[in-house]
């Protein structure tokens, strides 16, 4: 499978953004999905996934609230509506998909395949 994100952009604090995810060459039944996210100089920071069966959403702490995780299972896409953005979700945001188990859903290091990223600047 190969992912495609997209959907970053410049918006300022109080907006909203909504990021796209698309899968190509298979389909993300049996994978867990996630978006992940990583600041200049920092380590890569979970934000939101999908389970591997999809009926279960997980959430960062940071997010809870004002970012919600949907998939389109028709258009093979999973998207991250993000709101009430602040200068600190400034990050190129990344998605991942993988055969990832509930416990380790939150570790990007059990993602097989990833998307290229895509930036997103909130300005304050």
């Amino acid at each position: 499978v190969q992912l495609q994100a997209s959907g970053g952009g410049l918006v300022q604090a109080g907006g909203s953004l909504r990021l796209s995810c698309a899968a190509a060459g298979r389909t993300f039944s049996g994978y867990g999905i996630a978006w992940f996210r990583q600041a200049q100089g920092k380590e890569r920071e979970f934000v939101a996934a999908f389970s591997r069966t999809g009926g279960y959403t997980y959430y960062a702490d940071s997010v809870k609230g004002r970012f919600t995780i949907s998939r389109d299972n028709a258009k093979n896409t999973v998207y991250l509506q993000m709101n009430s953005l602040n200068p600190e979700d400034t990050a190129v945001y990344y998605c991942a998909a993988g055969p990832v188990i509930t416990s380790a859903i939150r570790n990007w290091r059990s993602y097989t395949v990833w998307g290229q990223g895509t930036l997103v600047t909130v300005s304050s």
